[in-house]
């Protein structure tokens, strides 16, 4: 059974929810989750495998997720940069210096961001399933939903299985998340359905407010100056882990980032997707990190 401490930290005037399991006195691990997902999406036995590895791992829920608290977006507005900022709040929240980050989709960009900006803060990265900070797939989204052809400058745009989804707008619930999850998946390896929706039903339950997630997609322009900084300016050490079958940031996105991060290490997984809920993949995901 995996021991943990929860604890809310400020950020700003927000508070954030905080869980640390392992030993404190150990290296830390951040793992910074995507877009409108809550600490606890990062599967328990990532967790447990990690601590097992002689390390301490941090989860957190992002403001606007789960027991965090939420922003009224319209009368304060957000950006990825505050988004950052929550994650050296936790730390400081937390006592601690510096920690290896892991980032996952969006929770990549932002290890990127703060390697970018606060690199003493930042003992190395693993980014997983994420794309250049700096990039907008929304273009490529966007042409692709209307039958047209991605400028050929674009990185690749997101598989036809993940764009079809996105237009069948299922009503919000446990078996709309349960079905992105499906998706977000791939069709190479099992979907481990009963693990996925427990934690999708805990999330919701959890939450409160669960339609917050949501204005994590309208936070900030993609194209904001601290976004565009030069991912060569990087010198934490780096490892890049993108699965094959990502239908929402192909493979070339990966790639990509690895060869633009000095001495970056780009590791494929065969037959991952966009999410961790596949029988052994967690235990092979926190490998990667501890490797």
């Amino acid at each position: 059974m995996l021991t943990t401490t929860e604890r809310f930290v400020p950020s700003g005037p927000l508070t954030l929810w905080t869980e640390r399991a392992g030993d404190p006195a150990r290296p830390a691990v951040l793992l910074i989750a995507g877009a409108a997902a809550q600490g606890i999406s990062w599967p328990d036995p990532l967790v447990a495998r990690l601590v097992g590895s002689g390390v301490q791992v941090i989860r957190f829920d992002h403001r606007d997720t789960g027991r965090s608290s939420t922003v009224d977006f319209d009368l304060h507005p957000y950006a990825m940069a505050d988004l950052a900022t929550d994650c050296l709040a936790v730390l400081d929240g937390l006592g601690l210096d510096s920690a290896h980050l892991t980032g996952a989709s969006m929770g990549g960009m932002l290890a990127q961001w703060l390697a970018v900006h606060a690199p003493a803060r930042v003992r190395s990265l693993t980014l997983i399933s994420t794309s250049p900070m700096g990039h907008d797939p929304r273009p490529s989204l966007a042409r692709v939903s209307a039958g047209q052809s991605s400028d050929p400058d674009d990185l690749p745009p997101a598989a036809p299985a993940f764009l079809a989804h996105l237009t069948r707008r299922l009503p919000p619930g446990v078996e709309s998340d349960v079905a992105l999850f499906r998706v977000f998946n791939g069709p190479v390896r099992p979907f481990d359905e009963p693990a996925a929706r427990a934690m999708l039903e805990l999330a919701r339950s959890r939450a409160t407010d669960p339609a917050a997630a949501a204005q994590h997609h309208r936070a900030a322009p993609v194209f904001a100056p601290d976004r565009l900084a030069p991912l060569s300016s990087i010198t934490a050490p780096t490892t890049v882990v993108h699965g094959d079958q990502d239908p929402v940031f192909p493979l070339g996105h990966g790639q990509a980032l690895a060869a633009t991060i000095p001495g970056a290490r780009l590791h494929v997984v065969p037959g991952m997707g966009h999410t961790y809920y596949s029988p052994g993949l967690p235990e092979e995901i926190a490998d990667l990190i501890r490797r």
